[in-house]
């Protein structure tokens, strides 16, 4: 039904930045809540920020300041604008959209940073 696709991964040094993009097969003006997670090795998937349909916007504490989530309905896409990158971001992104009671994931996109 719903396919999310992300992008914009890869491997950056430690204080770099990164600028992930979430690309969905509808229309996202309706979506009231979009959000991105990640899943770092050995760890569970955990929360990062979501934003509203009317731009409110939510961030863990562990990337607040750093990063920015957006969204522009007129592409249906989420992005993710990831400053001043810590190893410990290490993990696979995943955006997510809850449509109809239903849950939806997109493969996910590899970020390593280095040290």
């Amino acid at each position: 039904q719903v396919q999310l696709v992300e992008s914009g991964g890869g491997l950056v040094q430690a204080g770099g930045s990164l600028r992930l993009s979430c690309v969905a097969s509808l229309s996202i003006f309706s979506i009231n809540v979009m959000g991105w997670y990640r899943q770092a090795p050995g760890k569970q998937r955990e929360w990062v920020a979501s934003i509203t349909s009317s731009g409110t916007t939510n961030y863990a504490d562990s990337v607040k300041g750093r990063f920015t989530i957006s969204r522009d309905n007129t592409k249906n896409t989420m992005y993710l604008q990831m400053n001043s990158l810590k190893p410990e971001d290490t993990a696979v992104y995943y955006c997510n959209v809850k449509f109809n009671v239903i849950n939806y994931w997109g493969q996910g996109t590899q970020v390593t940073v280095s040290s």
